[in-house]
């Protein structure tokens, strides 16, 4: 039995009957809209008046996502910043490894180049580190014995002398320089033929050519190379520069004062002479042989 609403409150078409009409009001629509388009302007319409309402409605929605993008590209921005930065300290390290091996290169060309114009063969060596003694100029270089270094062998660059091996041990060499206050070495003017020697221990790391008499024929600018008198440095090895001439009639030798040709402060690589004559192996220090005679009497 179906329900129906008492007379005194119905009022107009039942329910059934409005959604008859409303349903063939859709179909009417639906077919207008498709053949004849009937409906475009309307939704045109209903666009434009409502989409300041969709603007409003997205905005917290794309404020949200401004704010995290924001954030993520500033994120992004930093590790980018660090990042090349790493990479820039890289590449600085590695230009300056560049740069340090090309000038290597340079030298041991150089270098080379000097022992075969010289037609002397020797061996090639790296500096390790200066010595410890503030009162000396001494280095230690990375070949001994084990290669056949001798103390009393020649050491140069390929710009001249640099100094003489002292002391040797199996794998590494004392090197005494030029400008150490107990090295000496004979020498030639290039220009006149005179011979003296230079010794060193200078201030400003010179050289001094003694013995040389006041009226002697030396200039500034003169040329020293090694008169190879001595039977250690080969003949014609650059050895200095004369860098000042002070004469005093008072004294029958001049002050000359010569400037090193050789790197002795630059390089890393030197190339180490050989020689006739080595220099023969240093004394024993007198209290180890005191005290070994005593131990051999209380034996």
């Amino acid at each position: 039995m179906e329900y129906t609403p008492p007379p005194l409150f119905k009022q107009g078409p039942s329910a059934r009957a409005r959604l008859v009409f409303f349903v063939l009001l859709s179909f009417a629509v639906l077919v207008l809209d498709v053949r004849y388009q009937a409906s475009g302007l309307l939704r045109n319409l209903a666009s434009f008046v409502l989409y300041p309402a969709q603007l409003l409605v997205g905005l917290p929605g794309q404020m949200l996502s401004g704010v995290d993008q924001h954030f993520k590209d500033n994120a992004d921005l930093k590790a980018e910043n660090l990042r090349l930065q790493k990479q820039h300290l890289a590449d600085m390290k590695a230009l300056h490894q560049l740069a340090q091996l090309t000038a290597e290169n340079i030298q041991l060309r150089k270098m080379m180049a000097a022992g075969e114009s010289s037609e002397i063969k020797g061996h090639l060596a790296e500096i390790k580190y200066e010595a410890k003694d503030p009162y000396s100029r001494k280095i230690i270089v990375d070949k001994g014995t084990l290669v056949g270094v001798l103390a009393g062998q020649p050491v140069i660059d390929e710009a001249g002398v640099l100094g003489q091996v002292t002391r040797v041990f199996p794998q590494q060499s004392e090197v005494t320089l030029l400008t150490d206050k107990n090295q000496v070495i004979p020498i030639q003017n290039l220009r006149t033929g005179l011979r003296g020697v230079a010794y060193g221990g200078q201030e400003g790391g010179l050289l001094e050519l003694r013995f040389v008499a006041a009226n002697a024929d030396v200039a500034v600018g003169d040329s020293l190379v090694t008169s190879g008198i001595d039977g250690m440095f080969p003949a014609g090895l650059p050895v200095a520069k004369v860098l000042r001439v002070e004469r005093n009639s008072s004294y029958a030798f001049a002050r000359i004062l010569c400037e090193p040709v050789a790197g002795v402060d630059k390089h890393r690589f030197v190339l180490v002479l050989p020689v006739d004559n080595p220099l023969p192996p240093p004394a024993p220090d007198p209290d180890t042989k005191g005290g070994s005679r005593r131990g051999k009497k209380e034996r």
